[in-house]
């Protein structure tokens, strides 16, 4: 078990890569095989699905695009609206320690403080006259010293920042590959695998592959009808509050709202922002932040159990320690891919006669 947690751990990119690529292998294997109904091969078939999706998602990446430039064109704004309200909220803060130090601080107490902060100013003074220095000069001043450094060369500067990301981006570029492979030796690997085993242990590693890809399948795409309606619910309540950027704003806050634990502080930032940028009454960014408190709320607990619940039961105790365990190995990502290891961990257990006890254990 230790080794496979090390392996795990230091093989993080290979493995995070490989099963991000099995779930899109999953979700199009049904499309996959509704085009090869119209008598196409299947790896024409997989490669027209991924193409599809591909330019689906370049798409949605061009809408989005557009959105931010017209966000980036209004930042300036933004920036001394935030920076305006950041000041009167710290003259507020200021003013309630003032008058919290007032109240509870004894008078006698301030003017001894105050005593002791001018001894040193005073005698500082004197040492000035006794110099023929200036006294009103002043005390905190110092002196401005320019240092001169050499340009960074551009190249220096844009391998820093490519080689921050060069291995997420490598392991990134390997997915469609790995995803059209998948999908057009699917049936290939599913025999070869079969063949490995005799009898009914043939028939148990059938169900058991099976029933990870129907898991993996219901959890992903469950988890994709619920996005898109608070999508669509969300933006047009941010159309309806007179939200800026509403229709960006508003599947960034319902896809956010997904995200296992932190989903609803990650709803509420991005609208929050958005409302608070613009001259607005306190009142209207309370509803707003109560009416997405309040979808995520209905989304979290009446329908996502008919949506996904249904399909991928596990307890809740298990969910929690798995989250822990896959953010503790591979971070962030590990955080969004523990539920449907774990029900794919799940899956395998259900349909193994031996293996049944610990499927019953994850199960809720």
């Amino acid at each position: 078990m230790a080794a496979a947690i090390a392996l795990l751990y230091f093989g993080r990119g290979f493995f995070v890569t490989l099963i991000i690529s099995a779930m899109f292998a999953f979700i199009l294997d049904p499309l996959v095989e509704l085009v090869m109904r119209a008598r196409v091969p299947r790896p024409a078939s997989a490669a027209f699905v991924i193409v599809a999706a591909l330019t689906g998602v370049y798409a949605l990446a061009v809408l989005a695009w557009h959105q931010t430039e017209h966000l980036s064109a209004d930042l300036p704004t933004y920036t001394s609206r935030i920076n305006e309200l950041y000041d009167k909220a710290s003259e507020r803060l200021e003013a309630m320690e003032r008058s919290t130090v007032d109240t509870i601080v004894p008078r006698k107490l301030r003017e001894q403080e105050e005593q002791i902060q001018q001894k040193p100013q005073e005698a500082l003074k004197a040492r000035r006259r006794k110099a023929g220095l200036p006294v009103d000069a002043p005390i905190t001043a110092i002196q401005e010293v320019k240092v001169h450094t050499d340009p960074t060369p551009a190249i220096s500067v844009i391998y820093g920042v490519v080689s921050q990301y060069f291995q997420a981006l490598l392991q990134l570029s390997f997915v469609p590959f790995l995803v059209y492979f998948m999908l057009s030796w699917s049936e290939h690997v599913r025999k070869s695998i079969l063949q490995m085993f005799r009898g009914e242990e043939r028939y148990m590693v059938g169900k058991s592959l099976g029933g990870v890809a129907d898991l993996t399948r219901a959890y992903i795409l469950g988890n994709f009808i619920l996005g898109l309606f608070l999508s669509v619910a969300s933006a047009l309540v941010f159309f309806l509050f007179e939200v800026p950027y509403w229709a960006l704003i508003g599947p960034l806050s319902g896809f956010f709202s997904l995200a296992p634990y932190v989903g609803l502080p990650l709803a509420i930032i991005p609208p929050l922002i958005a409302a608070l940028a613009v001259p607005t009454k306190f009142t209207a960014v309370l509803s707003l932040v109560l009416v997405v408190c309040a979808l995520h709320f209905i989304a979290l607990n009446f329908l996502y159990p008919k949506v996904v619940g249904k399909r991928v039961h596990l307890n809740p105790l298990v969910v929690t320690v798995a989250l822990m365990f896959w953010s503790a190995l591979w971070g962030g990502i590990g955080l969004l891919l523990a539920i449907p290891i774990t029900a794919a961990i799940k899956g395998i257990c259900d349909n193994v006669d031996s293996l049944r006890p610990y499927g019953k254990l994850l199960g809720d």
